[in-house]
């Protein structure tokens, strides 16, 4: 953090009255942005400036281990998330290029065939499958292939047990003692820099050759742009811890909501089974298919809804700002805790209640009541991708397999910040006989 730890420990305790009572973080921030004045005598929101206690501050770190200094360490220190102003927009604007719409239509087959390749070797012939390993091994091949161009090969490889460590030090105390965990996952931080390095030197060369172009990857784009080694490898790293745990996510609890909603499983079932008697034998879903997943798209979210896989979003004002009579100032933390709109009784009625319909008509939800991708000048850049990626994984799931939750696994989960159901979600398949 960059602020001392009295003063983090009451922008903690003070912004969560803030958020609580209406979903401020992109309107404070707007506030901000256009340069609201402040009144200097408006008093601090309510909280205190001591130390910590129990069930304040330690136990929000607990419940979502949110530790940007850990975050930095592992991932790097100018990545999209961290950069402001220009620098900003013109890191956006490059991963855009592969994230827009247009850009993302091209992606739509070999999506289908990453998710295809998939299920063939880890579901088919298989009586039990943990859903949420499959499901983030999958997400992050996809990753790797539509905006890093890594197909097949030991660079694949490597990053993907490289990542599967050094995750599990985002959220850990950044105290680097020998044999730790945050001492482990940081070697394989650097491991995992050293190899995102080695593909930048091969699109280098390929680029010098004449070999490829800006608009093969994301990493030569970014070479093409001027972009120093470092700052390439920051956000490479940043987009591939962020691109692919949180699709997995969304897939596995709707993955599982389906199976606690029989009538919500056949709807999205009739919806893909439509689909698929329009597709010639292996034939690759299309953008207009996609198109004609509505119902299915309306179940997802209303699977984040309930299960946001980003339970908060940080944000650092950048000027003073005044908000319901109170002052936050300058470099402090401000916290948008999703659940405090998403499951309020006002604006999602029986919020516990799994129902789709809540978002067949999008217009129907109030303005930042929900903010899966976050809003802005700063909305996820990669929601549409999440979006088709999500949409095709469920299309070849549901139309292939039959499932329902294994002896002894129960719906629980944790946080680690993102949730994890117990046992990985481990469900007992059988394929569907065409």
């Amino acid at each position: 953090m960059d602020a001392a730890p009295a003063t983090l420990a009451a922008a903690v305790a003070v912004v969560l009255a803030v958020v609580a009572s209406v979903p401020v973080l992109l309107r404070l921030l707007s506030a901000s942005a256009g340069g609201k004045k402040t009144n200097p005598k408006a008093p601090l929101p309510p909280g205190s400036f001591g130390l910590p206690f129990i069930g304040q501050t330690l136990s929000l770190r607990r419940s979502d281990r949110q530790d940007p200094e850990s975050f930095a360490r592992m991932v790097g220190r100018r990545t999209i998330m961290d950069v402001v102003g220009d620098e900003h927009r013109r890191v956006r604007a490059m991963m855009v290029q592969f994230l827009r719409v247009d850009a993302v239509k091209r992606h739509v087959a070999s999506m289908d065939g990453e998710v295809r390749r998939h299920l063939d070797a880890e579901w088919r012939g298989r009586g039990t499958v943990a859903v949420m390993p499959s499901m983030k091994s999958l997400t992050f091949d996809v990753m790797c292939t539509a905006i890093f161009g890594l197909r097949t090969g030991a660079v694949r490889r490597e990053l993907w047990t490289e990542f599967q460590e050094l995750v599990r030090g985002i959220w850990a105390v950044p105290v680097n003692l020998p044999f730790s965990t945050y001492s482990r996952c940081l070697a394989a931080s650097q491991r995992g820099r050293r190899a995102v390095a080695g593909v930048i030197q091969e699109r280098r060369a390929k680029l010098e050759r004449g070999e490829s172009s800006p608009a093969s990857d994301v990493v030569s784009l970014m070479l093409s742009e001027g972009l120093p080694d470092e700052e390439i490898i920051d956000n490479v790293m940043f987009l591939m811890v962020a691109a692919h745990d949180t699709t997995a996510a969304l897939l596995t609890f709707l993955i599982q909501q389906l199976d606690a909603d029989k009538d919500a499983y056949d709807k999205v079932v009739q919806e893909q089974e439509e689909i698929a008697r329009s597709k010639a034998a292996g034939e690759a879903l299309s953008w207009e298919d996609l198109g004609k997943m509505r119902y299915t798209w309306a179940a997802a979210l209303e699977t984040l809804r309930m299960v946001p896989p980003v339970f908060t979003m940080m944000r650092k004002t950048v000027e003073d700002v005044e908000y319901g009579g109170y002052l936050i100032p300058k470099g402090w933390q401000v916290i948008h805790a999703a659940n405090m709109t998403q499951w309020d009784p006002a604006i999602f009625p029986e919020p516990g209640r799994f129902d789709p319909a809540r978002f067949e008509n999008a217009s129907a939800v109030p303005p930042f009541a929900f903010v899966p991708f976050g809003g802005g000048a700063r909305v996820c850049p990669g929601n549409e991708f999440a979006r088709v990626e999500t949409l095709v994984a469920v299309h070849h799931i549901v139309t292939r397999f039959r499932w329902k939750l294994a002896a002894g696994c129960d719906r629980s989960f944790s946080r680690f910040p993102l949730p994890y159901p117990s046992q990985g979600l481990l469900i007992d398949i059988e394929p569907i006989q065409k």
